[in-house]
């Protein structure tokens, strides 16, 4: 679940946004709406051509660079992305995680959210009001940069807990989807 989510995917607590760092390295241009909602907004370069990035996200073997051990992907709009880290996990198993595909621009952009979490998974409901997109971007001719913006933590302490759970976890997911490319 750690990309939403990138989905789809969850982590421990944290702060606000951090400086940009060196090439290749998250950038975070988090930021807060006049209303209090928040916008996680992350950004990396990952060494690969934006259609293999594109497959990473798009496809079930994709999904399991991310280290599932079950990843499931029906790509259309109202398609689902059904991931999960418990060995031994299958399709339709509770604890997995479920992302819904609400749009795609091949190859450039694709928008998802949460239809299920895990059991237990504290702020579920608040959690299917957020969405997640992904944006690639060329970075030459062997390179992408992969925007990630999540909408929708509106003000309030289970909101807060979720900003800062995917704001680091989602961070955690894209240096993994970087570094899996980078090994290949």
């Amino acid at each position: 679940m750690r990309l939403v989510i990138l989905v789809a995917a969850l982590a421990v607590l944290a702060g606000g946004p951090a400086a940009a760092q060196a090439a290749g390295g998250l950038q975070d241009t988090s930021s807060v709406e006049p209303t209090g909602h928040r916008i996680i907004q992350l950004s990396i370069e990952i060494p690969a051509p934006p259609s293999e990035v594109w497959s990473a996200l798009t496809t079930s073997e994709g999904w399991r660079r991310l280290g599932v051990s079950f990843a499931e992907v029906d790509f259309r709009t109202g398609g689902m992305i059904e991931t999960g880290y418990a060995p031994g996990a299958t399709a339709g198993a509770p604890g997995n995680i479920r992302n819904q595909i609400v749009a795609y621009v091949p190859g450039r952009m694709l928008a998802i959210r949460n239809v299920q979490a895990p059991p237990g998974f504290p702020h579920a409901a608040e959690f299917a009001e957020t969405a997640t997109v992904m944006e690639l971007d060329p970075v030459g001719d062997d390179r992408t940069r992969l925007t990630l913006t999540a909408t929708g933590f509106a003000p309030g302490p289970a909101f807060d807990t979720l900003y800062g759970f995917f704001l680091r976890g989602n961070g955690q997911t894209l240096e993994m989807l970087r570094d899996s490319f980078a090994t290949d």
